[in-house]
């Protein structure tokens, strides 16, 4: 099954919404927000969100999304921020993810910023998948939120 790569606009936001709620409730340690904050935000802002100046980037199989991930260049930083990586557990290990991290690294690239992400500890595929991409730990650990238990870490590609 091929999955086609799509940077997404404002039209696409309740595919958007969709692939985040699905996200959330599959790997609630992996995100910062949480299903029910995202659950509760109004149309208007799910479209805001995909109408920005950053890509976020769904992959789809069958017309459906089944993977995504989104880059963060504001203005006042000098380095951008990978977020929000998932892969729909039917879809893992096709290179699905690496796929979209590629498109969003390349965006990264063309602004000229240094990228940041943080990852679970535990979560080894994610790690290895940003290693290969030239990710490197940095040695911050913090907690995923605030009252969190889990923990993750930051990785930078220079």
């Amino acid at each position: 099954m091929t999955t086609e790569l799509r940077v997404i606009g404002p039209d696409e936001w309740e595919e958007f919404r969709s692939v985040r709620l699905a996200a959330l409730a599959d790997s609630p340690d992996a995100f910062g927000a949480t299903l029910g904050e995202s659950m509760g935000k109004a149309p208007s802002e799910w479209r805001e969100r995909a109408a920005g100046a950053d890509p976020i980037v769904l992959a789809y199989a069958q017309d459906r999304p089944v993977a995504m991930g989104g880059l963060y260049a504001p203005n006042e930083s000098s380095e951008a921020f990978v977020w929000g990586m998932w892969v729909q557990p039917t879809h893992r290990g096709r290179g699905v993810a690496a796929r979209i991290l590629q498109r969003l690294l390349e965006y990264a690239d063309h602004v000229g910023r240094p990228v940041t992400l943080h990852v679970t500890q535990g979560n080894d595929g994610a790690r290895r998948l940003y290693e290969r991409h030239g990710f490197t730990a940095t040695g911050e650990v913090q907690p995923l939120r605030e009252g969190s238990s889990v923990r993750i870490e930051t990785m930078q590609r220079r």
